[in-house]
């Protein structure tokens, strides 16, 4: 017995129309591409504050300076690790109305510098009435 079977004819995929295909866009892409141009390089320099000499004097503060270890001195009074915020205490109880002002190191750690900041705060002043200088050292002192 002879069983009629149906021949299936295999699926063709036509190479030379993609080819056709692929050669126009990549024709399309290379003509509608614009190439990047190397951007000129501006150096900006921020202005700095330079210390102005004058006659006249606007406003006495006290200051607090931070070294770059972190050391901090109250108006050249050395103030122990962790003790700041009692000494600011009572530095605002003896001198009433006394302004003051940050002086910090510019190789002072961010961290040391927010836990100024912070007993500032717990002494009861505000930090926007603080100004901050920062100290950058001239160009030939030695570290």
């Amino acid at each position: 017995m002879h069983f009629h079977r149906i021949t299936r004819k295999r699926a063709e995929v036509p190479i030379v129309p993609m080819i056709d295909i692929l050669f126009i866009l990549l024709v399309f892409f290379i003509v509608s591409t614009t190439f990047k141009k190397p951007r000129e390089i501006l150096r900006i320099e921020l202005p700095t504050v330079r210390e102005i000499p004058s006659d006249t004097v606007s406003d006495a503060r006290s200051v607090i300076a931070v070294d770059a270890l972190g050391n901090v001195t109250l108006d050249s009074l050395a103030v122990p690790e962790g003790l700041l915020e009692s000494y600011l205490a009572a530095y605002q109880k003896q001198n009433p109305g006394r302004k003051l002002e940050l002086e910090a190191d510019k190789k002072l750690p961010l961290e040391r510098l927010l836990q100024v900041w912070d007993s500032l705060t717990k002494a009861g002043i505000p930090i926007g009435d603080v100004p901050a200088r920062i100290k950058v050292r001239e160009k030939g002192a030695t570290d």
